[in-house]
């Protein structure tokens, strides 16, 4: 069984994610074909528009293939930079891509399914959708984008969603602006056959299908989030939680105690450098070089052995609070690449 398909539907190119017992998380393969597929239609007269979206079962992409990227962190990291390295050119021609691009988030979509989404020119919600970056759990930090993403959010919405991996249902993604368009499910199909039938008028076609998901529960915490995040050191958000005392406050701050302080406080480094990246290509180049320190740091590996190989939840951070993780290490991290080993764009 083929791991993407790939077809031609009226006037547009269609890539379907096919592993459904992953739900649908990529693979080295299928970042390959998904750019293999864009650069055939790239030149193509034939094909207007580009649809993403998966075939079988709940959801269209819960990551990347994390079980390979911990083994090979294990070794010498070589398999986990490869990957890195093709999915980033994927997400990189997305963002780059001259012809429109329209994803279809029914159902998860997580880190890597949020590295194939976003970077398209238009993002659908529905009612299943649950977006989430929840990397900091498993010792890993929001990459494919996140640094730019997340930065661009209103607020500290985005520095929240980075250490605390919350997941966001379709309405808040439309609020937020992590959608485009909100779609009932059960109009997905029909939007999708409209679309192969009239690429040129896409945007009628999606606004024609769109409902009013009402008001982003999340919106409600708006404030709080920005007033308790507001600092990009995490010891300091730690103590505004602590200082708080109220019920949001409180759970956020057990939630962030479960989570990997030294990628958390990448990942604040990621979003405070995300925000002022001259452009995607450096953002990519930037989250590579840090990707390929993390995955062989013992927090990754722990963090997947407690969450994805023994399922015990119980990692063991080390360091195991944000006082113990030290600039030196964060810069370390963050250090670029010699040139012979940097990431570089399709």
């Amino acid at each position: 069984m083929n791991d993407i398909i790939t077809t031609l539907e009226g006037r547009v190119g269609r890539i379907r994610l096919n592993r459904p017992k992953a739900i649908h998380a990529l693979n080295t393969a299928m970042c390959e074909g998904v750019l293999e597929a864009l650069e055939a239609w790239r030149t193509d007269d034939a094909v207007e528009a580009v649809v993403i979206d998966h075939a079988e079962g709940r959801g269209f992409c819960a990551g990347g293939d994390i079980r390979m990227l911990a083994e090979s962190g294990a070794k010498d990291g070589a398999e986990a930079r490869a990957f890195f390295h093709t999915e980033y050119r994927m997400n990189h021609r997305l963002f780059t891509y001259a012809k429109p691009t329209i994803a279809f988030m029914d159902g998860i979509t997580m880190g890597g399914g949020v590295g194939i989404s976003q970077p398209c020119d238009y993002t659908i919600a529905t009612e299943n959708t649950r977006l989430a970056m929840p990397e900091t759990g498993i010792g890993l930090f929001p990459d494919v984008g996140g640094g730019w993403y997340l930065s661009r959010l209103p607020g500290r919405m985005g520095q929240y969603l980075a250490l605390t991996g919350h997941r966001l249902d379709g309405a808040e993604c439309y609020a937020l602006g992590l959608a485009t368009h909100y779609i009932a499910s059960g109009s997905v199909e029909t939007t999708k056959q409209r679309l192969a039938e009239m690429p040129d008028m896409l945007e009628a076609v999606l606004i024609d299908a769109s409902t009013d998901p009402g008001r982003g529960k999340i919106l409600a915490h708006q404030a709080e989030i920005d007033r308790l995040f507001v600092s990009d050191r995490l010891e300091d958000i730690y103590a505004a939680l602590e200082a708080d005392g109220s019920d949001f406050a409180k759970e956020t701050l057990a939630t962030l105690k479960t989570k990997s302080p030294q990628t958390m406080k990448v990942s604040l480094k990621l979003l405070l450098d995300g925000a002022t990246m001259p452009t995607f290509e450096d953002e990519m180049r930037q989250e590579y070089a840090v990707g390929a320190r993390v995955v062989q740091r013992h927090d990754f590996l722990e963090g997947v052995r407690a969450v994805i190989v023994d399922k015990d939840n119980a990692p063991k951070w080390n360091p195991d609070t944000p006082e113990g993780v030290s600039d030196h290490v964060i810069d370390q991290i963050f250090a670029p690449l010699p040139d012979a080993e940097a990431w570089t764009p399709a």
